[in-house]
């Protein structure tokens, strides 16, 4: 058994540097965000591309492309100045299941987090202890913050909520672009507040098929206590980064086509 994680690891550790290049950025929603350098506008678009993160890989870049053509290339400054008026542009906006209205509402609850909150990192960070083993609070305290504002019911969908065991695939990825850092140029690391080995695994129908396949996972179904089973096996792989074999899982059942 020893001797099959071992292979398994090194099976990882060789598509991981694989895939972790600058030629995953052309063909991936964290495209959208490496339009920016600015922290606020990289933060903003990432939110707001993994939020319409599922569904055609093209139609993704397509409407992320959209969204940020219409907030005139300036995601933070847009934002701040957001005001009634500037709705109407969205009105034609439309992703799936996430539609004009729940696009205004993430536009409205962005604003109130940046004027209120101190962004987006400090909605993730606020009440989030460094001795947390994984990022469940976090997730669950800027769900809390996001969702003051007056909205519908139906937004809150949008927002994955892993206290109602969720695995809350989106947020964890996009937690993943904005906290790991590495030579290779795909990840941001620009936040500070939340540390690497606190990432959990983005948990979708790709990563999940495989760690069954590779005997990494049990669960059948992809939910939180999935996703924790998960990544507590990647941390017995790298203690310090263990979130780093997303791309190895994602790009052996995406592009591979191992399941």
């Amino acid at each position: 058994m020893v001797k099959h994680l071992k292979d398994i690891k090194e099976l990882l550790d060789e598509k991981y540097l694989q895939f972790n290049n600058t030629d995953f950025i052309q063909t991936d929603p964290i495209s959208i965000p490496h339009q920016f350098s600015k922290k606020e506008d990289i933060e903003i678009a990432s939110l707001l591309v993994s939020t319409i993160a599922w569904g055609q890989r093209f139609s993704i870049i397509k409407n992320g492309n959209s969204l940020m053509r219409l907030m005139n290339d300036e995601p933070h400054d847009f934002i701040l100045n957001f005001t009634k008026k500037d709705a109407l542009r969205f009105s034609d906006f439309v992703h799936r299941t996430f539609n004009a209205g729940d696009c205004v509402f993430f536009l409205q609850s962005l604003k109130h987090l940046y004027t209120k909150h101190n962004g987006l990192e400090g909605a993730f960070s606020k009440a989030f202890s460094q001795n947390e083993p994984n990022v469940k609070q976090a997730i669950i305290n800027f769900r809390t913050l996001f969702l003051e504002p007056t909205h519908l019911h139906r937004v809150e969908k949008h927002v994955s909520n892993p206290a109602v065991k969720s695995s809350a695939k989106r947020l964890c990825m996009f937690l993943r672009w904005m906290v790991r850092q590495d030579k290779f140029g795909v990840d941001f690391g620009i936040w500070k507040s939340i540390k690497p080995h606190q990432l959990c695994l983005p948990l979708d129908l790709h990563t999940g098929n495989v760690s069954r396949k590779l005997g990494l996972l049990t669960r059948t179904q992809n939910d939180w206590q999935a996703v924790e089973e998960i990544t507590t096996v990647l941390k017995s792989f790298d203690s310090k980064d263990p979130i780093k074999y997303d791309f190895s899982l994602f790009g052996l059942g995406a592009f591979e086509g191992f399941r």
